[in-house]
């Protein structure tokens, strides 16, 4: 399950990660990370069973959490299925069915949003 991490100038200087892995004992896989020492934010990516084990000790070190539930949101209904999403994508995320028409593999957007900005069509949108 993918969550964003949310620091503030407060606590980027702090190896949060590091703690949060040794006092879960969780591995996690960063997918997207853009942390200044004026904030920033990481995109995380943790087994479901131990997400909330996971947010609740960086919750506890002041990070704000926000799940990757939906991270690029398509219209169907704007979507001229024109493929140029499909090659700005770093994750290989958005391909082509077998009728060519867009799809996307959700589980594995890091919301970049590479795609977002290439549609000619304004078809796509970062979620919430």
């Amino acid at each position: 399950m993918k969550f964003i991490l949310h620091a503030t100038t407060e606590i980027t200087s702090k190896p949060l990660i590091a703690e949060v892995i040794l006092e879960t004992g969780t591995l996690l896989n960063i997918d997207r990370a853009d942390v200044k020492s004026s904030g920033g934010e990481v995109v995380i990516d943790v087994d479901q069973d131990r997400y909330d084990i996971v947010t609740a000790a960086f919750k506890k070190r002041g990070v704000t959490i926000t799940p990757l539930e939906q991270p690029i949101i398509k219209d169907d209904d704007e979507c001229v299925n024109c493929g140029a999403c499909i090659s700005v994508c770093p994750t290989g995320v958005i391909s082509f069915n077998d009728d060519w028409t867009v799809q996307m593999e959700i589980a594995r957007c890091v919301q970049c949003g590479a795609c977002v900005t290439m549609c000619p069509q304004g078809a796509l949108m970062v979620g919430k």
